[in-house]
């Protein structure tokens, strides 16, 4: 029976992405075992996905700090006995912990190839015409090189389960009311559309009586803002500070659609198959980070001479005014809502 180590250890969006493959594995090899190396924020992803998958979580900031704390945390791995280790991360921590130099000359390993010079490439000439493979096909691909060989079966992280919606309390899907989410941030500015834009969009979508809007952030700063927009307009909730991970993915599971910048949001929605939205800047979907199973036609960009020019969206804008963002109208935020809304209905 073989038993695999699968490691990624960040960040959110990259994570979520792990998880069609890590259950398509174990579907494919009920005798095996694969355990996942991860955060703890990130364990309830993996959580009851299958009797064959389970956790081992990796603390940065205390128990696994410093070369000291990833040599315990190998020492730990070592007396698990694996027999394979796949490091679909391949930083200089996740490195240490499959080095054969230090007690792991028996285990087969393999790590991600992410495809920085296509990346690279494809920046330089700004051809996205043939799109880079996808992030979840390279972690599929690392899998391959161990020897487990299978197709992409995961639909749905609540395929198989009831959803329990009353456990949203008042946020539970009532009536018809049209469920939106509104996910307005990302980590860097490039693949951030303008607030005050966003807004905008919010303003003219909480207008419509049917429609039930909830937003969704993380830091204080952003908790702010949307709060502020919730009590500005009306049917819309700031959903900030306010849910555990699995209650996050609930309330996004019932949603009809979300919009999303080129973030973790995309991921999550994109795990409990609610269409989404996504708005693209200095970022372009052909870098192969689109979300799982999402319709490109649902990708909202402007085509740009000087995009893609970032593979992360954490370069500044070489024309100081992030047109790639601004060019974009509110409407035309809402008009792809409004179309996706429409698609669903017909289904």
């Amino acid at each position: 029976m073989a038993k695999v180590l699968v490691i990624r250890l960040s960040a959110f969006g990259d994570v979520a992405m792990l998880v069609p493959v890590v259950y398509s594995a174990a579907q494919a090899y009920p005798d095996s075992r694969f355990i996942v190396l991860t955060r703890k924020l990130f364990e309830p992803l993996f959580n009851s996905l299958a009797r064959n998958i389970e956790t081992m979580t990796f603390d940065s900031q205390k128990e696994h700090k410093g070369i000291l704390g990833l040599l315990k945390l190998k020492t730990r791995i070592k007396k698990r006995n694996f027999t394979h280790i796949a490091d679909t991360h391949d930083v200089i921590r996740t490195k240490i912990i499959r080095s054969p130099l230090l007690g792991f000359p028996q285990i087969k390993t393999a790590h991600i190839d992410k495809g920085r010079s296509d990346k690279k490439k494809l920046i330089q000439s700004k051809d996205t015409s043939q799109p880079l493979i996808s992030t979840t096909e390279r972690y599929k691909q690392v899998f391959q090189e161990l020897g487990f060989d299978f197709g992409i079966t995961f639909k749905n992280l609540f395929e198989g389960k009831q959803a329990n919606y009353s456990i949203l309390g008042d946020w539970r899907p009532k009536g018809t009311k049209r469920r939106i989410g509104i996910a307005p941030f990302a980590r860097h500015e490039g693949k951030i559309y303008p607030l005050e834009k966003m807004e905008k969009a919010v303003e003219m979508l909480s207008s419509n009586p049917d429609s039930q809007l909830f937003l969704f952030g993380g830091s204080n700063k952003e908790k702010r803002i949307l709060k502020k927009w919730a009590e500005t307009y009306p049917n819309t909730i700031c959903t900030v500070g306010k849910l555990f991970l699995q209650e996050e993915l609930l309330l996004i599971h019932s949603l009809d659609a979300l919009v999303s910048m080129d973030s973790a949001n995309m991921h999550l929605a994109s795990l409990v198959e609610t269409p989404v939205i996504s708005i693209w800047g200095a970022t372009h979907p052909s870098f192969g980070f689109y979300g799982f199973g999402q319709d490109l036609e649902n990708a909202v960009q402007i085509d740009l001479e000087c995009r893609p020019c970032s593979v992360y969206g954490n370069k500044p804008c070489a024309r100081k005014d992030y047109a790639c963002m601004n060019w974009i109208e509110p409407t035309t935020i809402v008009e792809h809502i409004e179309a996706v809304l429409k698609a669903t209905k017909e289904n």
